[in-house]
């Protein structure tokens, strides 16, 4: 009778994983970016006692970009808060040292048939791949204890153990992505939003009175002007940090499909059909 073992849990990566409570962050982001808008665009430097930006004032202009400001800020914040999130997450999963090479040691090690020495690469080099490798090497031994199921079963049974390994990875690589995928849109439309607002005022100014007030006209042109700039700066900025994360997750993942095919050809090569 056939005898099956459970195949030991993958290890999960050690050190940082990223940030769960996401929420948080956005408001601690929030209260900066009103703080910043309030006492630091605010402050008297830039703008004058009857609300005026005093000789252009650049960072005056911004305040006077109106309430959407802040939500603006509070995005930009956000993004660079998780990008540098996202930033030491990544570190982790990719281990201690450099993926490919990573990758191509463990395969000179299984096609030489030393996996003593493929359990050690990845005891050094730790991280995402290195924890999925892991668990697809010891599923690779105990398969080699086990008599009275086919080949086919064995191979499959490492692939399993390699695919619930990478699954497990999987949600820290991927963590806090959708929110830095969301405010790519959100910045856009918020942008938007605080552009219609200023041209509202800009129009409600040459409606009063049947003339221009050049003052109010100006106030809310600067600031459809000033809250497109922001809400663009921010979408680009969430639009780079979104893509360069998703390459770096994806050649992860191209790294973990390389090396788990490996195994299993391997397996597969070095093991007969038992009668």
């Amino acid at each position: 009778m056939a005898t099956t073992q459970k195949a030991a849990p993958a290890k999960k990566s050690q050190g940082f994983q990223g940030v769960k409570g996401a929420f948080w962050i956005i408001v601690v982001c929030f209260i900066l970016a009103v703080l910043f808008f309030k006492y630091f665009l605010g402050n008297s430097d830039h703008i004058g006692p009857n609300g005026e930006v005093i000789d252009g004032n650049m960072w005056g202009t911004i305040y006077k970009g109106g309430i959407v400001v802040p939500v603006i800020l509070t995005l930009l914040f956000t993004v660079l808060a998780l990008s540098i999130e996202r930033g030491l997450a990544l570190r982790t999963a990719f281990g201690k040292g450099k993926l490919p090479q990573f990758v191509s040691n463990i395969k000179a090690a299984l096609n030489a048939n030393d996996f003593a020495k493929a359990q050690d690469l990845c005891e050094k080099q730790r991280g995402t791949v290195a924890n999925v490798v892991g668990a697809s090497l010891r599923a690779y031994k105990e398969m080699e204890g086990i008599s009275g199921i086919k080949k086919a079963q064995k191979i499959a049974k490492i692939q399993q153990a390699h695919e619930e390994a990478t699954q497990l990875e999987m949600p820290t690589l991927t963590m806090n992505m959708p929110i830095i995928a969301t405010i790519v849109t959100l910045g856009t439309l918020t942008a938007l939003f605080g552009t219609v607002v200023g041209m509202i005022r800009s129009f409600a100014a040459l409606a009063a009175g049947g003339g221009a007030d050049s003052q109010a006209l100006s106030l809310g042109i600067s600031e459809a002007l000033v809250n497109t700039a922001s809400g663009i700066l921010t979408s680009w900025v969430a639009v780079v940090a979104y893509n360069y994360y998703t390459n770096k997750i994806d050649k992860l993942t191209f790294a973990l499909d390389e090396v788990g095919y490996s195994i299993a050809q391997t397996y597969e090569a070095n093991h007969t059909e038992e009668a």
